[in-house]
């Protein structure tokens, strides 16, 4: 194991600047699936568990799900959330108990509410999930197999958790994964940079955003 007092912020950067590393690419059609930009997640004014990294986040989440939706493309938004008695959080619900663990993440309540801020369209497809991925049993693969998706664009929180979670399920898919930067956030930037290094290298293309902009507006 390599000890060398980089930071993950470090690593990054440098895994980010070889040209050389090879691309999986874009396909023909690609879906947005932007993972948890729920208030339990993103509401910093209102929730210890909420998180910023880009100020501008959504702003960005927003605007490529907008040009997807106006080419035609599915756009979808899980959130997580567990009944009264956190009887659906399995195993995940046990380690702590207190008011801002996970399993009381409760159906309906403030913490489940997707973020005012979020352009969510009558058409985008929206659901409730139990774990990390956005693919783990959720309708997600078999509407991205009806509307014969080749590309998976994951956007949200955490980078380390359910953004991590969803992309490698992603390829497992069999889906081009992308990744664009800005559009993920995570509670420490240690977190953050680590898990885009190691999804970059392994899972998914980390792009900046612009990429996605630029695809989308050449279409």
């Amino acid at each position: 194991m390599v000890e060398d007092g980089r930071t993950a912020r470090e690593i990054f950067d440098e895994v980010m600047a070889n040209p050389a590393r090879k691309k999986f690419g874009f396909g023909e059609k690609l879906a947005i699936v932007n993972v948890d930009v729920q208030q339990a997640y993103t509401r910093t004014d209102l929730f210890k568990t909420a998180y910023e990294t880009d100020p501008h986040q959504i702003e960005y989440i927003n605007t490529i799900s907008r040009m997807a939706r106006e080419r035609g493309m599915p756009v979808i938004w899980s959130r997580v959330a567990y009944k009264a008695d956190a009887g659906d959080a399995g195993v995940w619900g046990t380690r702590t108990d207190t008011e801002d663990s996970l399993q009381n993440i409760k159906y309906h309540s403030e913490r489940h509410q997707f973020d005012p801020r979020a352009e969510i369209a009558d058409d985008d497809m929206t659901f409730t999930k139990r774990m990390p991925s956005a693919f783990f049993e959720t309708p997600l693969a078999s509407y991205l197999t009806w509307h014969k998706v080749d590309t998976v664009v994951v956007t949200g929180g955490s980078t380390s958790g359910c953004v991590r979670a969803t992309a490698v399920d992603a390829l497992s898919h069999g889906y081009r994964t992308i990744v664009p930067i800005e559009t993920c956030a995570d509670k420490h930037e240690s977190y953050h940079f680590a898990n885009l290094t190691d999804l970059q290298l392994k899972y998914a293309d980390v792009e900046p955003v612009q990429a996605v902009i630029d695809w989308l507006e050449a279409r």
